[in-house]
């Protein structure tokens, strides 16, 4: 039988079970954290994008089509995710099952192009709906894909659904709450903070199922500094003598985060060679 958790030398069963319990414990304090706050309401002045021009027709231009690289990595991803079979024998994955979460991850890629390009069109709360829907299929998913890989491969696949209803969940309660004049991003925050604080906890405490773990640090880097363009978007259009803006630059940063995760997927192998009789295989 194929073990959900890979074992390695100092990596016990006591020792594991108390840092999955860190883990929950770190969950509780965040969302707890979140539970003290006031309601957030989506500030009307983030649709104020530095970059406003109009180019071959297209308003906001650099903020839309800098979104194409998402549908390149998207499909690029989802043509590799459903190779049959995905690779040589089971070179990239030692379950079937365990394509799942990366299927959707790359399918929210994908769709962020869309969405995240309808919205820059003409930036407002109601277009902001579709821009984050698809991103939520990739946080959850992504965060599924850990736990499996990390933790526990059937508690992996088994929360990808409560996940994702939570992601799409979030954003769905945002806007409710946002047409009711009492709008609360604290579940979007939720789910799109804590997953990017766990997987890094479950990086350094739990024992790798494939090499490649460098690939997934470097992605998190890269949209780390997403995060950090999407703030400085003026203040980079200012110092870029306005030809390229923080928020554009943050597309492309968040489409090389998502392209390292395939290259990762692509140049892995198992750490303990393959194994049988896994759910999904």
């Amino acid at each position: 039988m194929l073990s959900s958790a890979p074992r390695a030398r100092g990596f016990g069963p006591g020792s594991r079970a108390s840092r999955i319990g860190l883990l929950l414990v770190l969950a509780v304090v965040g969302v707890s954290v979140l539970g003290f706050v006031s309601r957030i309401p989506q500030p009307l002045a983030y649709h104020d994008f530095a970059d406003q021009r109009t180019l071959f027709g297209i308003p906001n231009a650099l903020n839309v089509l800098s979104n194409l690289p998402f549908f390149f990595v998207g499909i690029a991803g989802l043509l590799f995710i459903r190779r049959r079979p995905p690779c040589p024998a089971a070179r990239h994955f030692l379950a079937g099952g365990e394509r799942w979460p990366w299927l959707i991850f790359f399918l929210g890629v994908t769709f962020t192009c869309a969405g995240s390009a309808w919205y820059h069109l003409a930036p407002d709360n109601a277009r902001l709906v579709w821009d984050r829907l698809p991103m939520t299929l990739g946080f959850m998913s992504l965060f599924a894909a850990m736990v499996a890989e990390r933790i526990d491969l059937r508690a992996g696949l088994w929360l990808l659904g409560p996940f994702l209803l939570a992601g799409l969940g979030s954003v769905l309660y945002w806007h409710w709450t946002e047409l009711r004049g009492a709008g609360d991003l604290r579940p979007y925050v939720a789910v799109q903070f804590l997953p990017l604080l766990a997987i890094p906890f479950m990086l350094l405490l739990f024992p790798a199922r494939y090499s490649g773990t460098a690939g997934i640090w470097v992605a998190l880097l890269w949209y780390g500094l997403a995060k950090l363009l999407e703030q400085l978007d003026g203040q980079i259009y200012h110092l870029a003598q306005q030809i390229i803006s923080g928020h554009t630059l943050k597309h492309l940063a968040a489409a090389a985060s998502a392209w390292w995760l395939l290259r990762m997927l692509r140049r892995r192998v198992p750490v303990a060679g393959p194994r049988s009789s896994a759910p999904g295989t």
